[in-house]
């Protein structure tokens, strides 16, 4: 058990601005792991495109097969294993994962960034990944499919919900002040 790690889930919906959080994190000497990767890499394994369709699928299988919490579980050593102190995790989707991380990580605490669809579908069209949508009807199956396994519950339990519909500054600035405050929880 890592207990001296200060660990802070992120959760939020596709195009919220996680990876707005997580830079600013960057810059306060945060480490970063992102739960996305580990089903990137099965993806890679698999010999399989990144497509919405496939990372979904994977993502949904391996829940099936190691349970709603595998994704944490495998995420665990790599949060051990990064040299800072101070760890984000990006793309927490579940209440069995946030449950995973907190057997592990004591200093444990969930934040989610939060914003409108309408904005979220613009941000992700012109982001341009590979498991971008391409079409709404793309963007609502992957919302549909991630609050399936638990995101809008892990989002409603977070300790700190940082709205990002204004200019990026601004919403910079809220998320500084949150992990802060984090912070202080937790490193008295």
């Amino acid at each position: 058990m890592s207990t001296e790690k200060l660990v802070v889930g992120l959760a939020g919906m596709p195009g919220a601005g996680k990876s707005v959080v997580v830079n600013v994190a960057v810059k306060m000497g945060y480490g970063v792991v992102v739960m996305g990767d580990v089903v990137r890499e099965e993806a890679a394994k698999r010999r399989l495109e990144p497509t919405p369709e496939n990372l979904g699928k994977i993502m949904l299988e391996l829940r099936e097969k190691e349970g709603n919490n595998v994704i944490a579980k495998r995420c665990v050593s790599k949060i051990e294993k990064a040299k800072e102190q101070k760890v984000i995790v990006d793309g927490v989707r579940s209440l069995s994962e946030v449950e995973e991380f907190k057997k592990h990580f004591p200093k444990f605490t969930l934040i989610a960034v939060h914003a409108s669809p309408e904005t979220r579908f613009k941000r992700l069209y012109h982001r341009g990944r590979s498991d971008d949508p391409k079409n709404f009807e793309v963007f609502h199956e992957r919302d549909m499919r991630e609050l399936s396994v638990g995101l809008g519950k892990a989002i409603a339990m977070a300790e700190h919900i940082i709205i990002n519909e204004e200019k990026l500054e601004t919403v910079k600035e809220k998320i500084r002040e949150v992990l802060e405050k984090v912070e202080r929880k937790w490193m008295r």
